[in-house]
């Protein structure tokens, strides 16, 4: 390998947020809208781009873990960071679900299986590391929106099983559910739990401005990620425990999906008081995929609910937030683009002159 390739593997490695895989989702949940809706040369290409992300950034986490265990360890003991790492879960799960679509159901649970592993253990390590573990207190000044992400990593593990449910041989339809309902009823009360501990951090400290970052939009993503896995569990193979949750899991759905919208208006809000009223700067970083899944999410939500539940003005809502979220997706790509030449490429260019 070149030097200069394997020293910007390294610096991109050694620097990588843990939330990055939120490109991966943001992505991958775009492509199944486009998908769902029949716009299929969009939705295919941003399925390879969705798979080419998650390989490159697999990749720079394994080198992360092998050769930077320093950096990785800061970001585990950081409440600010640490939940970033659930992103990897529902990465896994967005990209297995889209290929699910194309009938490629052996990459899904393959996928599945890695992020019900990982969620199991991040569940653990993660809170204990980031949160119980620090000697520092008041913990509950550093909560913020990627608290949310937990919330997200759940409810992908019940998306991914309620997928393979339906294709599932008869006698693993059984486990599957169980699973389903347990990973999206586990998902819930963590979403209570995150909008409880934010909510203080939110009253009883200081916001600044420059507080108010992206993640927070997972709060809405997170509602939304719940009404998807709500409404695929809703369309599940007859099995007792979904025959026994249907409608409660329908109705929650809908209850979910109205506190999603009611999300909305003040997270714009927020956005316009961070950067309009108090001129914070609006540059890429990564935290921004983790407002453009949330976009991509409620879009989706909004379309399987509308099937599910037989409610066609909610998948028409959802059918053109689609479309905001595809241009913002596109925004957000062309900066990551543009930063990524100036940082790297052009960088690199000047380094070799010197």
């Amino acid at each position: 390998m070149d030097n200069g390739i394997r020293a910007r593997v390294q610096q991109a490695a050694r620097g990588l947020a843990p939330g990055y895989f939120a490109l991966v989702m943001a992505t991958g949940i775009i492509s199944i809208g486009l998908r769902l809706k029949g716009i299929l040369l969009p939705s295919t290409v941003m399925l390879y781009v969705c798979a080419v992300a998650f390989v490159v950034l697999a990749v720079l986490t394994v080198v992360r873990l092998v050769a930077y265990r320093a950096e990785l360890r800061d970001d585990f003991l950081d409440p600010r960071r640490g939940f970033g790492f659930f992103t990897l879960v529902a990465g896994c799960n967005v990209l297995g679900a889209r290929l699910a679509m194309e009938q490629h159901t052996g990459w899904t649970t393959a996928l599945a299986v890695i992020a019900l592993l990982l969620w199991v253990v991040l569940g653990y390590v993660v809170p204990w590391t980031a949160v119980l573990g620090r000697s520092a207190r008041p913990v509950l000044s550093s909560a913020n929106g990627t608290w949310f992400i937990w919330v997200v990593a759940s409810q992908s593990v019940a998306v991914s099983a309620a997928t393979l449910q339906p294709h599932a041989a008869t006698w693993q339809r059984g486990p599957l559910a169980i699973l389903a309902v347990f990973s999206w009823s586990v998902g819930i009360f963590l979403y209570a739990a995150s909008g409880v501990f934010v909510s203080l951090r939110l009253m009883l400290y200081e916001l600044k401005p420059t507080d108010l970052e992206s993640p927070y939009w997972v709060s809405m993503g997170a509602a939304a990620i719940t009404v998807l896995a709500g409404a695929r569990i809703v369309e599940m193979a007859s099995a007792p425990m979904v025959n026994a949750t249907r409608g409660l899991v329908a109705g929650t759905s809908v209850v979910f999906w109205s506190f999603a919208t009611w999300l909305i208006p003040p997270l714009v809000a927020a956005g316009w008081w961070r950067h309009r009223t108090h001129r914070v700067p609006l540059t890429y970083n990564a935290t921004l995929w983790s407002m453009v899944f949330p976009l991509g999410m409620y879009a989706v939500a909004g379309i399987y609910l509308g099937q599910a539940d037989r409610l066609p003005v909610v998948g028409t809502i959802g059918f053109a937030e689609l479309w905001v979220a595809l241009a913002v997706w596109v925004i957000v790509a062309v900066a990551m683009t543009v930063h990524l030449w100036r940082t790297v490429v052009v960088s690199d260019a000047r380094q070799r002159l010197r």
